[in-house]
């Protein structure tokens, strides 16, 4: 069974991977597109055999000479059977492309704990006023403030896949009263109540924070718009971590304006990077971050432990985990 990875993927993870599953060849994708077998024995595209593609977090962070040309592989092999994504969403035409020619796509859930952690961070600076005491601090001023808890919050969980699940588990850790939004309003979740997106607005007055861990589809796109945050509390947080096209941003800046929320943390945007003229990199109520919030340094162990897992499952022939169906595109 032939594996495409990356030249540093191979590097990274390549003697575990070849140690733990000894019916393996790994195809290595170097600069420029050039495939090598092995120990560096070249490939040609054509006769690649590739079986697996395992898209790893540094094939994003290469330049577009690695990029394009490992997708076209993907787009154009006719023996490949399953890709394994390092991303938690799979809104690049890329993916509905192979899961509706029946290639099995599998998406990343190595992201839950890391997004989570941050949302848990922006919450909790949102309600103890952290800014208040960097400021004083930076003008050497003995400055004391009241703030509010987490503890007996509401929150509103947009979204409840594994970053959902792990953000709402983390919520409740702390008390906070947790509903959470999602296709199915049947029981089951770390949440206190399910409602569907139809019964969201109806929500939406009770919420103090509200998490957004929401992918990208056509039913997502501008779910927050003008009526969306005219329903929020005056003072509640909005965080994004979902993707940048569920937010109308500018809906969300003439919604901050008029004091009809209390801030935004936003770490997905519609475009990225997001324009430097953009309103939002200077307004006072909104905390911006580049697409980080996943970039823990344990993301890439799970990285691998992930898909080796599931390449054992893929071998012996059992379910996959993170199996994205082309129900799940809509």
């Amino acid at each position: 069974m032939r594996i495409l990875l990356t030249a540093g993927a191979a590097r990274a993870f390549g003697p575990r991977l070849l140690a733990a599953h000894r019916g393996v060849e790994l195809v290595t994708m170097g600069p420029g597109g050039t495939l090598s077998l092995g120990a560096g024995t070249p490939v040609e595209r054509d006769a690649s055999g590739v079986e697996v593609a395992w898209a790893t977090t540094d094939l994003y962070r290469e330049d577009r000479a690695v990029v394009r040309p490992f997708f076209g592989l993907v787009r154009r092999c006719e023996t490949l059977r399953w890709f394994q994504s390092a991303a938690a969403g799979f809104d690049a035409p890329i993916f509905a492309e192979l899961i509706k020619k029946g290639v099995i796509f599998t998406k990343s859930d190595v992201h839950a704990v890391p997004i989570a952690e941050y949302v848990l961070r922006a919450a909790l600076d949102h309600c103890q006023d952290a800014k208040a005491w960097s400021v004083a601090q930076a003008a050497r001023r003995w400055e004391t403030h009241e703030f509010s808890e987490v503890f007996e919050s509401t929150w509103v969980v947009v979204g409840l896949g594994s970053i959902g699940a792990a953000v709402a588990t983390r919520a409740r850790a702390l008390g906070a009263h947790v509903i959470g939004v999602r296709r199915s309003a049947a029981a089951g979740g770390p949440v206190d109540e399910m409602v569907t997106p139809a019964e969201l607005p109806a929500v939406l007055p009770r919420a103090d924070i509200v998490a957004l861990c929401a992918p990208a589809n056509s039913s997502t796109e501008h779910l927050v718009d003008e009526g969306f945050l005219a329903a929020m509390q005056p003072g509640a947080l909005l965080v994004n971590i979902g993707r940048g096209s569920v937010v109308d941003e500018n809906a969300l800046v003439a919604a901050l304006d008029a004091d009809e929320l209390g801030a935004a943390v936003l770490d997905v945007f519609e475009t990225e990077p997001l324009p430097e003229d953009s309103p939002l990199w200077a307004h006072p109520k909104v905390t911006v971050t580049p697409h980080d919030s996943a970039n823990s340094a344990r993301r890439v162990r799970r990285q691998f432990e992930l898909f080796s897992d599931n390449l054992a499952r893929y071998e012996q022939g059992e379910p996959l985990r993170n199996v994205v169906r082309e129900a799940d595109l809509v």
